[in-house]
């Protein structure tokens, strides 16, 4: 497995994780045109000869923000989360970024403790933020 930038033709697995993933508050194939047309983004892929999870990052230093991480239902639970998570902190390090902020629906356990592990913080709760109305928390962590 490698974790490599992401690219136009990764949509269709990238989506199909996002839509089993996110389900009804998943991304639309709009959106991730647009954000990886954008030069302060950054989105990888982790490829074991398909994409089985991806990741990305808003870069505006010293600030980056985390804009979403996902791994397939299939390839969950064997620490490829925690793998995009550290190379998204590594490359905010290096773009020049002192601090990295995430949203993380505030029922999904799993991934606030892998947040948490990893030296985030809960900085704020967000009411009603997502699209489906439920809520957010934002955690952060000093780089």
């Amino acid at each position: 497995m490698m974790i490599r930038p992401m690219k136009w033709w990764d949509l269709d697995e990238v989506l199909a994780i996002e839509q089993q993933v996110f389900g009804p508050t998943a991304w639309p194939p709009e959106s991730y045109w647009g954000e990886l047309a954008r030069p302060d983004r950054y989105y990888v892929v982790a490829d074991a000869g398909e994409v089985i999870g991806y990741a990305g990052l808003w870069l505006v230093p010293p600030d980056a923000d985390v804009q979403t991480i996902a791994v397939a239902p299939d390839a969950q639970g064997g620490g490829l989360g925690r793998q995009l998570l550290d190379h998204l902190v590594a490359v905010a390090r290096e773009r020049g970024c002192r601090r990295l902020q995430l949203e993380v629906r505030a029922d999904n356990d799993a991934a606030i403790a892998l947040y948490t592990k990893a030296g985030f913080g809960l900085v704020r709760r967000r009411d009603r933020y997502y699209p489906d109305f439920s809520d957010a928390l934002v955690m952060g962590s000093e780089l």
